[in-house]
């Protein structure tokens, strides 16, 4: 048994001098993996999903030099045993996400990625409080703290704390895009941006909120959401006391109070804060609708315009008046409808002091006295003050009338148009005269009446 103990520890001996020897970064190395192993595992996960890899095809390699020595040998040997382990794993070597099914190459990095769905964030600046999901997402935020930014832009004076940002950055000067959307020909400069893109075609809501199930296309969508419930508003106005939950919302805030609106519509002059909202005013111009819904096929400008229609669809109305029993799909509606219970009417025109309860209804309004007709048809030229008046017009070209009368074949373009008629049919009268009690079936008929016959 002595014996027997005696050549174990010779063996342990003769491994660690050879790995001693083999190991390019010497003794300390070694030593550091076995006194410091925590340390060390920390350290070498951190440096990517390849590590883990690496260092299997290392040892992989190994044996396969030692194999070479032993050319004459025909049974397995423990090295070519090993040998055989090591390509099974290597063949074996998928770990997928049960969430989404991203597949990834070492179980390390499929446990960080499993973060981005259940919100852990274990890496905590200790400067503000701010959690991060990974190391290197931390390292990269304290560079916010000591100003650091290394990395320089050589066509402009712009500085970057990374140089990943950096090489996005070039692409502004390049002006090159790569990466173009096969759905509506929409072009990107990082490849990232189309796979991100393409959700808005394919509806595609892959990050959900673990507080009320809602889901969401983009991750940053549902970082703000999550806002919602915790109600952190770290960003403040310091010109008034507005919050916001993003830093880029208070940006475009700030423009409030500066009055500077650099991007302007060159096709009728209009000008906006922001060049998205430019971008996406030009659609009036051209016609484009990139959005369409894939319950009826029906066509929009706008995204949030697609969401609020597809409330037909499902019929939801969530925002209900506290005053009456009305319903809306939209908050924005629900607030416009309040100031009729309020009364309140506090944007005025300065021509003909006609109030309106809503500034955009004055500005409308101003046309009428300034003649300025903004939206042009593209088949005929004619110009229009409303957008609404070119859509209705539009219907002149395609010939389309969606709404039909029950009570008999008539059909019209517009809804209201459809209401009105219908009171042939049911004989009412809403419209009251105050002066004479004399009813009319339209508004512009009680007014036309109360200036003939009671104004003199």
């Amino acid at each position: 048994m002595e014996f027997v103990k005696e050549m174990r520890s010779a063996a342990v001996m003769v491994f660690i001098k050879e790995e001693s020897e083999d190991n390019t970064s010497g003794p300390e190395t070694w030593r550091k993996k076995h006194e410091e192993p925590e340390t060390w595992r920390i350290k070498h996960e951190e440096q990517g999903e390849f590590i883990e890899e690496r260092e299997e095809n290392k040892e992989l390699n190994e044996v396969q030099e030692k194999n070479h020595v032993k050319t004459g040998e025909t049974h397995l040997s423990c090295s070519q045993t090993k040998q055989n382990d090591l390509k099974k794993r290597g063949a074996k070597k998928s770990f997928t996400c049960t969430q989404c099914g991203k597949s990834l190459t070492c179980k390390y990095n499929l446990d960080v990625h499993l973060r981005v769905h259940t919100g852990e964030k274990p890496f905590t600046c200790d400067q503000c409080g701010k959690s991060f999901t990974q190391s290197l997402n931390l390292k990269v935020h304290m560079k916010i703290h000591t100003g650091e930014k290394q990395y320089k832009c050589s066509h402009c004076d712009k500085r970057f704390n990374r140089s990943g940002h950096l090489k996005k950055h070039k692409l502004v000067h390049t002006g090159e895009k790569p990466h173009t959307c096969d759905q509506c020909g929409k072009s990107f400069t990082q490849k990232g941006n189309l796979m991100t893109h393409i959700r808005v075609h394919t509806g595609e809501k892959l990050f959900i909120c673990n507080q009320c199930g809602k889901s969401f296309a983009h991750l940053t969508n549902l970082k703000v959401h999550m806002d919602i419930h915790t109600g952190e508003k770290p960003y403040k106005c310091s010109q008034c006391d507005k919050r916001f939950t993003q830093s880029g919302h208070l940006k475009k805030h700030k423009l409030i109070h500066t009055g500077e609106k650099s991007h302007t519509c060159d096709q009728c002059g209009m000008r906006f804060t922001q060049k998205g909202s430019l971008m996406t005013h030009m659609r009036v111009h051209t016609g484009e609708k990139l959005f369409v819904c894939n319950q009826c096929g029906k066509s929009f400008a706008h995204l949030a315009n697609l969401k609020v229609h597809m409330n037909i669809h499902t019929g939801e109305k969530p925002y209900k008046c506290s005053h009456c029993d009305k319903r809306f799909s939209r908050s924005g509606h629900l607030k416009k409808h309040k100031l009729i219970h309020t009364g309140e009417k506090p944007h005025t025109c300065l021509q003909c002091g006609k109030s309106f309860t809503q500034k955009e209804n004055l500005m409308t309004h101003i046309r009428v006295h300034t003649g300025e007709k903004l939206f042009t048809c593209n088949q005929c030229g004619k110009s229009f003050s409303h957008l609404t008046n070119l859509k209705v017009h539009m219907d002149i070209h395609t010939g389309e009338k969606p709404y039909k009368c029950s009570h008999c074949d008539k059909r019209f373009t517009q809804s209201g148009h459809l209401k009105k008629h219908k009171l042939i049919h049911t004989g009412e009268k809403p419209y009251h005269c105050t002066e004479c009690g004399k009813c009319f079936s339209r508004s512009s008929a009680l007014h036309i009446h109360t200036k003939n016959i009671h104004s003199k």
